[in-house]
């Protein structure tokens, strides 16, 4: 079972954690069900940037993007080349190192 070792954000975890998850999970599922809650407007359903992620190790494990991520990602805030909207990218038997960005395009969050 993969680790993903999550670095110190200041609203959604200050401290940085590190959750196991199996393979097939997306990052976003992994992180709620540990209790990080990282924002996800759209459901996990790829229609926004707000799960937005950097993936500093172990990019390459994960799942091929879309298209349809790849155009969403373009409106992501602090994109890099290693960004995956969080909801689309699926855990392999990797261990992931992983940055939530300190800003998000979502202007008001909602309690999911």
């Amino acid at each position: 079972m993969p680790t993903i070792k999550i670095l110190p954000h200041p609203e959604y975890c200050p401290n940085g954690a590190e959750v196991k998850a199996p393979a097939g999970t997306s990052i976003c599922e992994a992180l709620l069900d540990n209790g990080i809650e990282i924002e996800h407007a759209c459901d996990m359903s790829c229609a926004c940037t707000t799960c937005h992620c950097i993936v500093r190790e172990g990019f390459e494990s994960l799942n091929e993007m879309d298209e349809n991520e790849e155009d969403m990602l373009d409106r992501a805030w602090g994109l890099e080349a290693n960004s995956r909207l969080s909801c689309q990218a699926i855990l392999a038997q990797k261990d992931l190192v992983v940055e939530i960005p300190k800003y998000s395009i979502n202007h008001a969050k909602e309690k999911h």
